[in-house]
């Protein structure tokens, strides 16, 4: 796999979606879990989901259980709490794994193009993954790193 083109992923109704959908586009990738103690980078997220989304700027919500069960519930139910909590709006997908032998390949790919502070493992919720318009990952952001100190990066990519 050699662009973030290259991957099909799965919708919340389990339906497919090419990731060429977002061909052109500046993408943050995003594993998230409603009841971690950084849920509330949602709200952060959304402010930059609205303010570059008409620029070309794309979140892709991952929820992902995998870490001390912090994104327990189905589908609708992270969507009721995402939307009444944060007022979220842009692309949430269906619940994965982003370690082990069950991740989600497109997290096996994000993380060898750019390692963490574990190396090739994803360390927490809310890791963030920046892909620039030709689906190249060009930056990764910590769990703690608030969405908001990304904007500088977002920009840059957007009006390259």
């Amino acid at each position: 796999m050699t662009s973030l083109y290259d991957f099909t992923v799965s919708d919340q109704a389990d339906q497919p979606v090419s990731l060429k959908d977002y061909k052109g586009k500046v993408v943050l990738i995003v594993n998230t879990a409603t009841g971690c103690g950084l849920t509330p980078q949602y709200q952060g997220l959304q402010e930059l989901y609205d303010k570059y989304k008409d620029q070309g700027f794309e979140i892709l919500d991952f929820p992902c259980n995998q870490f001390m069960g912090q994104a327990p519930g189905s589908a609708e139910e992270i969507n009721t709490f995402c939307t009444l909590n944060y007022q979220t709006t842009f692309p949430r997908f269906a619940k994965i794994k982003v370690n082990g032998k069950e991740a989600e390949p497109l997290f096996d790919w994000l993380k060898k193009e750019k390692s963490g502070p574990l190396g090739a493992r994803i360390e927490w919720n809310f890791a963030k993954f920046l892909i620039n318009r030709e689906g190249k990952v060009v930056e990764r952001f910590s769990s703690k790193t608030d969405p908001l100190k990304l904007e500088e990066a977002i920009n840059t990519l957007l009006h390259n």
